[in-house]
């Protein structure tokens, strides 16, 4: 287990990455998400591993990012919050109803992160679709719900972050991790 990795995670549109920029600019370490650079570079290419098309592979090349991610933020000293993690492509699978292979669950319970796993819930509010965030807000929905289960399953705690500002809920994820630094800009 890495008690100094974290992982945020969650539906869609709940703010994780924007949380994670202020954390950043608060001075906490991380690792960015797998999902939207993976859509963005297959795109580019024309190539087939998309949400909207070979979904497994879509899933593969989240594990090896994924597992890359791990593997650097380990070697850092101090807290690293993480963009998602290993889990969140097994809770991916189980919530498009694709079984999950053997290699991925065996991933998911040999790369470990701290026992405590912050979840962004749906939030009306601030959910907005784009490009790359083709859901909407069932399917946003449905996908918290599957990896505050997934976690869960796999022995994690799962904090829900609370539905408030970027600041609040920066400071709430510092205060949890134990870093302290200076207010998000």
């Amino acid at each position: 287990m890495c008690d100094h990795l974290f992982v945020v995670t969650g539906g869609p549109g709940t703010g994780k990455s924007t949380l994670i920029e202020a954390l950043q600019r608060r001075g906490v370490m991380s690792m960015p998400e797998a999902g939207r650079a993976i859509i963005r570079d297959q795109v580019a290419i024309g190539g087939a591993a998309l949400p909207w098309g070979d979904r497994a592979l879509y899933a593969e090349l989240m594990l090896g990012w994924e597992l890359r991610s791990h593997h650097e933020a380990e070697a850092m000293t101090g807290p690293v919050v993480m963009d998602r993690g290993v889990p969140d492509i097994v809770g991916y699978l189980r919530l498009i109803g694709l079984p999950v292979p053997a290699h991925i669950e065996t991933a998911a319970r040999r790369f470990r992160y701290n026992r405590t796993v912050f979840l962004a819930p749906y939030w009306q509010a601030i959910f907005a679709q784009d490009a790359e965030r083709k859901q909407g807000r069932e399917e946003a929905e449905a996908t918290g719900r599957m990896m505050a289960e997934t976690y869960a399953g796999l022995g994690y705690q799962v904090v829900e972050l609370p539905r408030t500002s970027v600041a609040e809920r920066a400071a709430f994820v510092q205060e949890r991790v134990g870093v302290t630094g200076r207010p998000a800009s």
